[in-house]
């Protein structure tokens, strides 16, 4: 199989739609039967194929709630804070977080191909946060002190914004650090821009010496198609590991049936699930949260659905904790 070139996902990420008066065209909806707001501090984007998924004529679709900007964003709502899951606090150097023993986040970039609404990232300072990955960098010079990092989780934005040149600059970068075995790559681009999934990419993979995996951030079953099936099973015939994570959001996913459907079709396409994500409390997401009590029901009523390998995790980021930490249901 012939995979795209470059140019050819970063022209489909330029057809990305930006207005919204464009999208609701598309989707065929009424202006007039949504709740909607043009903020512009984290501004509409959707790419033409996530936009292909959702259901004509349908403004409660759970694939366009992810990605319609509502006006309650603009609500203050207490106990929601810009940095809801810490990690101004956890960076010692630029683009470089480390919470966890044995391992670090970079966020290589600020870019998405899609801007989903609950982000908890979505205030982000990445103006602040620019990450210098050259060899004499300081985020190199910081793996390097810190013998007991072995694993380098690329996150972002979307990681896989970034040009496959200046990924392979990276991971020739990391594999002149013996220490850092495995490299993890969070992306939303593999299900929503499949044409990432190109030689360049599949072949700077290859360099790195140690293991690769990937997570994969799908939260409905609508998501998964023949298309980005075809780019994880182009990663899992290389012999990458998929997971995904998902986060419960009020009218996208909230009901047991959903998970199950998409616990299932994850399998299918060669992805493990791992994590089910209550909301991180950031501000401007507060309407898509559930009740304590109304996730564990959830949860347990989906436990109940599928057997324990298709089982996520059901876990929370609590700030200062060592780990996600799991959401106790009685």
């Amino acid at each position: 199989m012939i995979l795209p070139r470059e140019r050819e996902w970063k022209l489909e990420l330029s057809r990305s739609f930006r207005d919204l008066g464009a999208l609701l065209d598309y989707c065929e909806i009424d202006a007039s039967a949504t709740v909607f707001n043009s903020r512009h501090d984290f501004p509409l984007r959707v790419t033409r194929y996530f936009a292909s998924l959702i259901e004509k004529g349908n403004a409660r679709d759970p694939l366009l709630l992810q990605v319609l900007p509502d006006a309650r964003e603009f609500r203050h709502v207490d106990g929601y804070t810009e940095d809801a899951v810490g990690d101004r606090q956890a960076m010692p150097v630029p683009g470089l977080i480390h919470k966890y023993h044995g391992r670090v986040l970079l966020t290589l970039t600020g870019a998405c191909a899609i801007h989903c609404r609950y982000c908890f990232r979505r205030h982000f300072p990445y103006a602040d946060a620019s990450v210098d990955y050259s060899m004499d960098g300081k985020v190199m010079s910081y793996l390097a002190a810190n013998p007991d990092v072995n694993e380098v989780i690329l996150s972002g934005g979307d990681p896989l914004m970034v040009s496959d040149g200046k990924l392979a600059n990276l991971v020739s970068g990391l594999n002149s650090i013996p220490h850092v075995r495995v490299l993890r790559i969070h992306s939303r681009l593999l299900s929503v821009l499949p044409e990432r999934v190109n030689e360049a990419f599949i072949e700077t993979l290859r360099q790195f010496r140690g293991q690769a995996v990937f997570v994969t951030h799908i939260n409905h079953p609508n998501e998964i198609s023949r298309h980005n099936e075809a780019a994880f099973s182009r990663l899992a015939g290389e012999g990458y590991k998929i997971f995904n994570q998902s986060v419960l959001l009020k009218h996208v996913n909230n009901s047991a049936q959903t998970l199950a459907e998409l616990s299932n079709k994850l399998f299918a396409s060669n992805i493990t699930p791992y994590y089910l994500h209550r909301l991180d409390k950031v501000q401007g997401a507060a309407h898509f949260d559930l009740s304590t009590r109304d996730s564990c029901r959830i949860y347990q009523q989906l436990r109940d659905r599928v057997p324990g390998y298709l089982l996520p995790a059901f876990v929370e980021e609590v700030v200062g904790q060592s780990s996600k930490s799991p959401v106790h249901c009685s």
